[in-house]
């Protein structure tokens, strides 16, 4: 008996047929070569048994084709030998039976290639525009070989070639052994043959005769199996549609890791050859013109449509991403993830996003961040950079949200590059939620409600749903609300977070897949993601976190299962789907805001020819620049005034602040002295008291106010000019209040002040007859005045007199007739009593009071103080007129010291002195402003002109009106419309 057995033969065939043959009492073995051996029987049983590769039977059988054989297999894979009948089996049957194995290798080879191949070319369609990249690589061969060591690789991921399955046959070396192989064939043609199975559990080609009548198994030699023990492999029963379909996805995620690794390896090249740029740049001093990137332009325009409050309704469509999602659902995650840092406050729990952030992401050769407003840039591959970013957003939320507030409508614009990344727009929003916490402020919830419907009211707004995959669907506020404003779905992507939570603890097929199916929720969407964003752990790093969302989906169950397809999984898939679309509704929605913005413009000119035809558009900047250079110009004027001008200007007003002090506190207790000696004692001591003290601070502050009294005068002055355009006029007061509440007086001034005024207030001497007569006209002239001020108070106590009341209908109150009263009481008692005192003795006050009662008037003793101190007053300044009318020719006494005349005139060398302080302090003054203070007042207002340019928010308070609004329309929107055509024109060459 002789047995053949063909097959693919593993590492452990000759050991599995060395206990074979043990077993059958077979026990010698002859290794021909690596791919066949010849084993044989013992000598009494004259058999053998030869094993043969299959390369080497296919030889054997073309050389043997003619020859008739006759072979069985039973339904087992045994060799089975007919009994008296000889069951001829064609070599043609054989060979067809034989070939099936190979078709099915050949087509399910041929069918793996083609589909491998459409998935590659789905892939580099969806490689990212790397045109930016031109800017920055030079042109070297460096770059060249690159390029051809990416085109030999992708070019090894083709269609098999000719000759696929046989080129990886084994082959038969060995001639000798073909030869031995024919030989025996002829000498043992009539003998049995059995089959042992191949590594993998099946029989590939069996050869037997036999002589038996029935098939049986007692003469064979039992199946063998190489790989996996048994004759019924588990392997075996396992569709091979479905291990090709596994193969399919195994080998795509492949594709996708090595495309991504790829991609990051192209990125890491650019990097060092930009750092080589600029190295080179710096060291040849020169600088290379970078042009915008699209994505910058197209973020300037959007926040340039922020600033913009348009009378015409004009809304801004244009498209942005808008991040939407419930609290903790993994919201701020996705975005991260998208940007590939972790730049935004981490908390548990918490209401961490406060206020909408908008991202502008673009690519660049280092991954950096910057906010709008400032010229830091944080080095996102730094911890200690990304720490301060996390800070910085944090502050700038809690200083948006204003008292009494959870959540603010105002913006935290940021800008994030790097390699790689996507080039859009997002906005992150804060989290829908369901209740309201004792620490937030009432209305919260309607307030972020509000805040997320007004940004993804915008038609060509892109909203990102993010929806938390760990929880119940049910539990869901932020589907319902998308539904709402967008339920066609045509603007909607969503995304799946927390997928290995679902997978792990909740794990659903079904329920997953209809809702990536879009079957579960109300909301339609026009792609579904799944995505893992993190493990857990704030710390991770977004590369950690990366490898492993990869790790986890190459192994995911619903992967396996079919729940998941290869373009629903992964951040990277999910990020250029957003992009792509961002980027379509762009083209698809800019113009037409460019023509919406073109037509406003148009009509706003229009409006201006006939409004204000005969003025220049100056918008709030330009009509700025104008009223500061009137400003400056005016307080140049100062230096126009004459030293007269000044100095009476100082004398006014020092009289006018030092005129009651004088009066009240130096003349009138001077005046009750009894003689001239006590007389100049009190005025000395009391006057040195002054200007030790008081007088000089009041000089300064006299000072002060009639510098910025005379700036005013010259404003208002300019007023009454032809050319004057009163749009200036609340900016000019503005200025002069700010710069009045800044000036300080030189310190010095007061000490130098009072060392002149000490000096003069002590010399009594009156030289000449001309300074008698102006100390005489001063006096007149200031009791004068003093007497009609004090006559006035009474004629207000007292009421309309008799002719005042016949004429213009006017009638005395109770009070005013108790006044009257009064003051004739009080008149009887100076008639009575001229010299007498400033201050009411006790029994004159009962006496008055006794007096008024018996004419049926009830006063009190502070009424009748009252009425007292105008009414002695009156008779006091009138007495010193007559007086002053006495002294007017009595130069000629005060020079012989009033010795034999009579006649005290003392009280007229005080207004002498008085007068004299005043002069020389007034011409102190000028010198002062002159000299010091006019150009320390120019250098403020300068100051505060720097600071109102600065400030927007005052310049639109200061410069308002209808001309400068519609100015300040005007302008903005040709700064947005020139930055739409810019960005269009841009955009169409891109394409």
């Amino acid at each position: 008996m002789s047995r053949l057995i063909c097959g693919r033969f593993g590492p452990n065939c000759e050991r599995y047929v060395q206990l074979a043959l043990k077993r059958y009492g077979q026990q010698q073995s002859r290794n021909i070569s690596g791919n066949h051996a010849l084993l044989k029987k013992q000598a009494s049983l004259q058999s053998s048994l030869i094993l043969v590769s299959e390369r080497g039977f296919w030889r054997f059988y073309h050389a043997h084709r003619s020859r008739p054989s006759k072979y069985l297999l039973t339904a087992r894979g045994h060799l089975s030998v007919p009994g008296n009948r000889r069951y001829v089996v064609t070599w043609n049957k054989v060979g067809r039976a034989l070939m099936r194995p190979r078709n099915i290798i050949i087509t399910g080879a041929v069918g793996t290639g083609a589909f491998i191949s459409q998935k590659i070319d789905a892939v580099k369609k969806q490689l990212p525009d790397l045109e930016w990249m031109k800017e920055y690589i030079p042109e070297s061969e460096t770059m060249r070989n690159l390029m051809k060591s990416i085109k030999s690789a992708t070019s090894q991921l083709s269609l098999p070639e000719k000759g696929f399955i046989s080129n990886r046959l084994p082959k038969l070396k060995d001639a000798a052994v073909v030869d031995s192989l024919k030989s025996w064939w002829e000498e043992n043609k009539s003998q049995e043959a059995t089959a042992v199975l191949p590594k993998g559990g099946r029989v590939l080609y069996a050869i037997s005769q036999d002589t038996d009548n029935t098939p049986t198994h007692k003469n064979t030699v039992p199946l063998l199996g190489f790989g996996r023990s048994g004759a019924t492999s588990t392997s075996s029963k396992r569709s091979p549609e479905k291990e090709r379909l596994e193969q399919v996805q195994e080998e795509m995620i492949q594709i996708q890791i090595r495309y991504q690794k790829e991609i990051d390896r192209l990125m890491k090249e650019n990097k060092d050859l930009r750092k080589n740029l600029m190295l080179k740049e710096v060291k040849s001093g020169r600088k290379r013109s970078m042009r915008r990137s699209l994505i910058d332009m197209y973020s300037d325009v959007l926040d340039e449509l922020e600033r913009y409050d348009s009378s015409y309704n004009t809304q801004d469509n244009l498209p942005r991403v808008v991040v939407v999602g419930d609290q903790s659902s993994g919201k701020t995650s996705v975005l991260e993830m998208i940007v590939q840092a972790r730049i935004f406050p981490r908390g548990s729990g918490e209401m961490m996003t406060r206020s909408p952030v908008k991202v502008t992401l673009s690519e660049g050769p280092y991954h950096i961040a910057s906010f709008k407003d400032s010229s830091r840039e944080f080095d996102l591959t730094k911890e200690s950079d990304l720490a301060a970013l996390r800070k910085e957003v944090e502050l700038r939320m809690k200083a948006s949200v204003g008292d009494g507030e959870t959540v603010s409508q105002e913006s935290i614009a940021m800008t994030v590059k790097g390699p790689g990344l996507q080039r859009m727009v997002l906005v992150d929003l804060p989290g829908i939620i369901s209740t309201e916490t004792s620490v937030m402020a009432p209305e919260t919830k309607n307030n972020i409600r509000k805040m997320v419907k007004s940004h993804m009211e915008n038609p060509n707004a892109i909203i990102l749903c993010i929806q938390d995959g760990a929880l119940d669907a049910e539990r869901s506020n932020v589907t319902d609300l998308v539904s709402q404003m967008d339920p066609a779905g045509k603007r909607t992507i969503f995304v799946l977070t927390k997928v290995d939570l679902a997978e792990s603890n909740l794990y659903n097929p079904d329920r997953i897949q209809s809702i990536l199916d879009g079957r579960l929720f109300p909301m339609k969407a026009l792609g579904y993601f799944a995505v893992v964003t993190g493990r857990g752990n704030q710390n991770d790093s977004i590369q950690e976190i990366k490898n492993h969302e990869e790790a986890f989906f190459r192994n995911s169950k619903l992967f396996k299962d079919g729940v998941l397809k290869p373009t629903q999984m992964g951040t990277q898939n999910m990020s250029l789907a957003v992009s792509e679309l961002f980027w379509k509704m762009v083209r698809e929605s800019v113009e037409q805001q460019a023509d919406a913005f073109k037509a406003t413009r148009f009509n706003l000119e229009t409006e201006w020819k006939n409004t204000f035809p005969r003025q220049r558009e100056l918008d709030r900047d330009e009509l700025f620049e104008k009223a500061r250079g009137e400003i400056l110009d005016e307080i140049i004027n100062l230096s126009q005034l004459t030293p007269k001008q000044w100095e009476e200007a100082f004398y006014n007003k020092l009289w006018e602040r030092c005129s009651s002090y004088f009066f009240e506190s130096i003349y009138l207790p001077a005046a009750q002295t009894e003689n001239s000696g006590t007389f100049n004692t009190t005025v000395d001591i009391k006057l040195k008291q002054w200007a030790d003290n008081m007088l000089p601070k009041k000089c300064v502050e006299v000072g002060w106010d009639t510098l910025h009294d005379e700036f005013l005068k010259i404003v208002e002055k300019d007023k009454k000019n032809k050319g004057h355009d009163e749009i200036f006029d609340q900016l000019k007061l503005a200025v002069i209040e700010a710069s009045k509440n800044k000036h300080q007086w030189d310190g010095k001034a007061e000490d130098s002040l009072r060392v002149i005024q000490v000096n003069t207030l002590e010399d009594r001497s009156v030289t000449d007859k001309q300074q008698w007569d102006f100390a005489i006209k001063f006096m007149e002239e200031t009791v004068k005045n003093r007497l009609q001020q004090t006559h006035d108070k009474i004629k207000e106590l007292t009421g309309p007199g008799t002719w005042e009341q016949w004429t213009h209908w006017r009638s005395k109150t109770q009070d005013h007739r108790n006044r009257g009263a009064t003051r004739q009481e009080l008149e009887k008692i100076l008639t009575a009593e001229p010299d007498h005192k400033s201050n009411l003795a006790k029994d004159e006050l009962t006496t008055i009071r006794r007096n008024l009662q018996t004419n049926g008037i009830e006063v009190t003793n502070d009424f009748i103080r009252e009425t007292w101190y105008h009414v002695y007053r009156q008779f006091f300044l009138g007495k010193a007129l007559g007086h002053c009318q006495e002294c007017r020719k009595g130069f000629y006494y005060y020079q012989k010291g009033f010795s034999d005349s009579g006649l005290e005139c003392n009280d007229v060398v005080l207004f002498w002195r008085l007068q004299r302080m005043l002069q020389i302090t007034s011409n102190a003054l000028r010198q002062q402003v002159v000299n010091n203070e006019a150009r320390r007042l120019e250098r403020i207002i300068k100051e505060v002109l720097d600071e109102f340019g600065d400030d927007p928010d005052t310049l639109a308070k200061l410069l308002t009106g209808p001309r400068v609004q519609l100015a300040e329309e005007l302008k903005k929107v040709r700064q947005i419309q020139e930055k739409l055509e810019e960005f269009i024109q841009a955009l169409n060459k891109e394409k």
